[in-house]
């Protein structure tokens, strides 16, 4: 069956002119479909790609969520290693200071002695170089931040055994007069009180009266605690790193062997025991076994 066709007629009315078109049905409405259509498909063409969008911003936003509470968890570890480090540093501060007398005398130890005590060496290094590429990589900044704190740390460490170790050897330093006297024979060539020749003095003699207090001048432990030939009643006090004391001539002993002692402790007192001629406080220190001046360590010298 032929398939139905319709004129269109266009008149002029001013000219007459007449103008005719035929249209076939079925091409017709479907080009009206069409131009119905295009707009539904655009729409949804639009929805799709909305959707889509969405879609992907939720993705994102799900990421985004879990890397923030990742960087608020790593913030909160930083946080926390940055306080115990402030923590460290401030302790460190106060265990630095030492008391200046026993600082001045510690100076004056033998360098060899000194390095012993303390270990030897710097406590502080540059970073280790397998750090200098943190930022590099894979490695996120959090990350490198925690390897850096981490490293401090350990650095910190280390430099808080030095301030211990500076600390103990300026405790066992000898720093301080231990008895209230005057100097009455210095150490080195001096005349024999007893045979009027020339002769060496191992130490400091300090003249007080009979039963004045002898303190420990330093952090330490009691050798021995006895008589001993020509220094009378004896004490050694062993301070470690190396430092012997010892007190002759004392009246009576405030202490015996295996007793620690700290700086300024009663350990006897003054008397004229032994090779004496009045009362008096025979003075000796040693540095790893070699006798030395202890005016090189007292306060104030």
């Amino acid at each position: 069956m032929a398939a139905r066709r319709y004129s269109i007629v266009l008149a002029d009315r001013t000219s007459g002119v007449v103008r005719r078109g035929t249209v076939s049905l079925w091409p017709a409405l479907t080009g009206a479909a069409m131009l119905f259509a295009l707009p539904v498909l655009v729409g949804l063409g639009a929805r799709w790609s909305a959707q889509a969008a969405i879609a992907d911003l939720g993705r994102s936003n799900a990421a985004l969520q879990m890397e923030n509470s990742s960087y608020r968890q790593a913030t909160g570890q930083l946080t926390t290693q940055l306080t115990s480090l402030q923590t460290a540093v401030d302790a460190l501060g106060i265990q630095a200071a030492v008391d200046p007398a026993a600082s001045r005398a510690m100076d004056r130890l033998p360098a060899g002695l000194r390095s012993r005590a303390m270990g030897g060496g710097s406590v502080l290094g540059g970073l280790p170089p397998a750090l200098g590429g943190a930022f590099s990589g894979q490695e996120t900044t959090f990350g490198a931040l925690r390897d850096l704190l981490t490293v401090l740390e350990d650095r910190l460490d280390i430099v808080r055994n030095g301030v211990e170790r500076r600390q103990a050897l300026a405790a066992a330093t000898p720093s301080i007069w231990p008895v209230v006297g005057w100097l009455s024979s210095p150490f080195g060539t001096r005349r024999d009180p007893f045979t009027g020749g020339r002769d060496f003095h191992p130490g400091l003699d300090i003249s007080a009266d009979a039963g004045v207090a002898v303190h420990a001048p330093a952090d330490g432990v009691v050798a021995s605690a006895a008589s001993s030939g020509n220094y009378g009643n004896l004490i050694v006090l062993d301070h470690g790193y190396g430092i012997t004391t010892r007190f002759g001539h004392l009246s009576k002993f405030a202490s015996r062997a295996g007793d620690p002692v700290r700086r300024g402790d009663i350990i006897g007192y003054v008397g004229s025991t032994g090779r004496s001629t009045s009362a008096h406080l025979h003075y000796e220190i040693l540095l790893n076994g070699q006798l030395t001046n202890p005016l090189k360590l007292l306060a104030g010298r």
